[in-house]
């Protein structure tokens, strides 16, 4: 129980690897607002769960790339809990996309969700942090960061950039003892990547050094690790949870 008293604000939580975040927190003592944009009912699920580990719960729709809703947002954090210990930006979207046929209407949403709506929330939660004596923030970055494929042009572009923005908050913000660090996973086995016709889970693991496909736990707790005192010397870092894949490809052999 590392976390207990602290209060937390966990972005795109109603599925997948935000769900698991904010159930995770939850598990080690901290109460969540869990932030969704579509996924409403899953939003209520892990409430739920929240509330099942002895924590409170509060679900709220915003979209992070609004300042608006992001304001909106904070300012229901700190009515339910009087304050936020916890950032946990994790909303993003993953869209495959031709370069050729790639639209600036495309470009925009991606670069705006999964950049802009990270620096707007991490830019009114550390507000209110200022005034409480600190707080962490932990982003949630991707191996796409690192190495992608062709037709995930804006997605790997936001990525890079949020480990740009990672290191640039952490710099800024450290004399407000407001630590801020990323989580790049890898593969992780979310519904999305299931309802894939092409996913296959054993090809896929054989393809990672550790010999399996991550959980959303996994990269749950690391971002525990981030929250916790545990790292409380630790700020601007990129950790991957990727089962050593990024490893793997960045020593591929060349011919002579």
């Amino acid at each position: 129980m590392r976390l207990v008293g602290k209060r937390a604000v966990v972005t795109g939580a109603g599925t997948g690897i935000g769900a698991g975040i904010a159930v995770e927190l939850a598990r080690e003592g901290a109460d969540v607002l869990v932030n969704y944009a579509h996924s409403h009912d899953g939003a209520l699920e892990v409430a739920r769960q929240i509330e099942a580990n002895g924590r409170r719960a509060v679900v709220f729709k915003a979209d992070v790339s609004r300042a608006d809703e992001v304001e909106a947002m904070v300012q229901a954090a700190r009515q339910a809990f009087g304050r936020i210990d916890i950032l946990v930006n994790n909303t993003g979207i993953t869209r495959f996309l031709d370069v050729f046929e790639l639209t600036e209407g495309d470009w925009d949403q991606i670069l705006d969700t999964n950049l802009k709506g990270m620096f707007l929330c991490s830019q009114a939660v550390a507000r209110h942090m200022r005034q409480t004596g600190g707080g962490v923030i932990v982003n949630l970055s991707s191996v796409h960061s690192r190495t992608t494929m062709p037709d995930l042009v804006p997605y790997a572009a936001s990525k890079g950039g949020i480990e740009g923005l990672t290191r640039a908050l952490a710099l800024g913000l450290a004399p407000h003892n407001i630590r801020v660090n990323a989580v790049a996973p890898g593969l992780i086995e979310v519904d999305r990547v299931r309802r894939d016709p092409l996913y296959d889970r054993e090809m896929r693991a054989k393809q990672i050094p550790l010999g399996r496909v991550g959980q959303p736990e996994d990269i749950a707790r690391v971002v525990v690790f981030f929250a916790s005192e545990d790292s409380r010397y630790v700020t601007g870092q990129v950790l991957f949870a990727d089962g050593g894949m990024t490893s793997k490809l960045s020593m591929r052999r060349t011919k002579d």
